[in-house]
């Protein structure tokens, strides 16, 4: 109950109307940023403070995906700041020439990949009301729209 007083219920998700195409394409660009941030920041604070540090970082990336599903009302919201996310984590996983590795070969950098890549993918499946909310059924003033009559 506590769970869908904060993040709001299936209806009240649906309900809600999606922002103008401006505002969502300058959502996306943000979002995009801030997944780069996030996994950046991520990265360093799941290895300096663990296993606290872990629950903080995947507190962030989930609550980004999340927020960005909410904000633009697509799943596209939630899946820019996932590609943002991954990407810069695919750098920082790469061995520079020197040897020296961002994110080490440990549980905890391992359980920041996995769990993180679940919660945007998660996000990213949630249900919405957008043109391509796979699965949701159309409103029944849509639905007659969509098959020929008033």
């Amino acid at each position: 109950m506590l769970i869908s007083r904060i993040l709001g219920t299936r209806a009240e998700r649906l309900a809600e109307p999606l922002p103008p195409r401006g505002l969502r394409v300058t959502l996306y660009v943000v979002l995009f940023l801030l997944g780069v941030l996030v996994s950046l920041c991520g990265a360093f604070v799941q290895t300096l403070w663990a296993p606290a540090g872990l629950v903080l970082a995947l507190v962030a990336t989930a609550a980004l995906f999340y927020g960005g599903l909410r904000a633009t009302g697509t799943k596209l919201g939630a899946g820019i700041p996932l590609g943002g996310w991954f990407l810069v984590l695919m750098v920082l996983l790469a061995p520079r020439r020197e040897g020296d590795l961002v994110l080490e070969a440990s549980v905890t950098s391992y359980l920041y990949l996995f769990l993180g890549a679940v919660a945007g993918v998660v996000c990213a499946t949630l249900p919405t009301r957008s043109g391509f909310a796979f699965g949701v059924p159309p409103l029944d003033g849509q639905r007659a729209v969509r098959n020929g009559r008033p």
